[in-house]
């Protein structure tokens, strides 16, 4: 098991800038694509395996190359943008509005979709643990990245509401930055180590197969209502300079997020032949068809997670609706 840590994600996204092209000039028709873990990515897992961005590059005129990676953690993907070894991210909104408010009058970075409404649980396989005030210094909560990821600030909202205004970071000493994959396997090891896993599908639900683990709290809860965690942003200048793959891309992504909700059987399979999981396809079917899941591109609930972080003063400029957020094409949506 090995604890990623914020300076060896640095590592890993500038290892990934010099195996993509480090700050390597842009044309249209080339597009390099970062991703996560997670059933969350099943519409990107579709857009490879279904080779949709290039079928509607070919439609617009224009062989697009499309070159993919993946990182752990939305600090290693803002750290890949920023350096140029990508033109599509995709990560938590925690760290997706904190780049936005870097970027603001420079890179520009906004929001392109959603990557669907999914719930993140909290776990832990600490029988004592019903709520937040009952974990203790020797509990370790696992995060993708500890303060910046998505699960991270969700733990800050859930602590205020726990501890009272100003007690955000109440619980930041117990958490540490682990992938998801290895952080369930050590939960499911019964690990000395991390006793709780501030999770993502699939693997929240294969952890709560295990009579040991149970559920301590949702990101619906915390949020009040049913939010998309996840979302696909970029540079504004890469938009402005590649408008014809930018446009594959979008209309792509749109129809993956259809074609999945349509076709949540071949989904599944999708997401096992894409991610080579040894996951049962009943059970991924499972995941998607959860009445809490669904794969829209619209951004939900992300709003209330922006007032948060102005609030707390993890972004300096306020957001006056969500749409300063998001590249236009999606304002026309109901959006929040």
């Amino acid at each position: 098991m090995t604890i990623v840590k914020h300076g060896m994600a640095r590592l890993a996204a500038t290892a990934l800038a010099l195996l993509l092209g480090l700050g390597a000039a842009q044309a249209e028709g080339r597009l390099r694509i970062v991703e996560q873990f997670g059933t969350v990515y099943l519409p990107l897992h579709v857009l490879r395996d279904q080779k949709l961005i290039e079928k509607h590059g070919k439609l617009a005129g224009v062989d697009i190359k499309v070159e993919w990676a993946k990182l752990s953690g939305g600090a290693a993907v803002n750290d890949a943008l920023l350096a140029g070894a990508i033109d599509i991210g995709a990560a938590g909104a925690g760290p997706v509005l904190v780049l936005w408010d870097r970027t603001r009058g420079s890179a520009d970075v906004k929001v392109v979709a959603a990557l669907g409404e999914q719930p993140n649980y909290l776990i832990t396989n600490n029988p004592n643990v019903k709520t937040l005030k009952d974990f203790t210094k020797a509990d370790k909560i696992a995060l993708p990245a500890a303060v910046v990821s998505q699960q991270a600030r969700l733990l800050l909202m859930a602590a205020e509401k726990e501890f009272g205004v100003g007690k955000h970071a109440a619980l930041d000493d117990i958490t540490v930055n682990l992938p998801h994959p290895d952080a369930t396997a050590a939960l499911l090891a019964g690990s000395a180590t991390i006793s709780a896993h501030f999770s993502n599908p699939p693997f929240q639900e294969q952890a709560l197969q295990n009579k040991s683990v149970h559920k301590v709290l949702s990101s619906y809860d915390i949020v009040g209502q049913r939010i998309t965690p996840t979302l696909i942003y970029a540079t504004s200048k890469f938009r402005n300079e590649n408008p014809k793959t930018y446009k594959a891309f979008v209309e792509a992504f749109n129809e993956a997020a259809r074609w999945i909700e349509a076709n949540k059987e071949q989904a599944a399979e999708t997401y096992i032949r894409v991610e080579n999981s040894k996951l049962d396809k009943n059970f991924i079917r499972s995941i998607i068809d959860n009445p809490e899941v669904s794969f829209t591109t619209v951004p939900k609930g992300t709003f209330k997670y922006a007032e948060f972080l102005a609030k707390i003063g993890a972004i300096k400029n306020k957001p006056a609706s969500w749409k300063d957020y998001t590249f236009e094409e999606l304002h026309g949506s109901p959006g929040s």
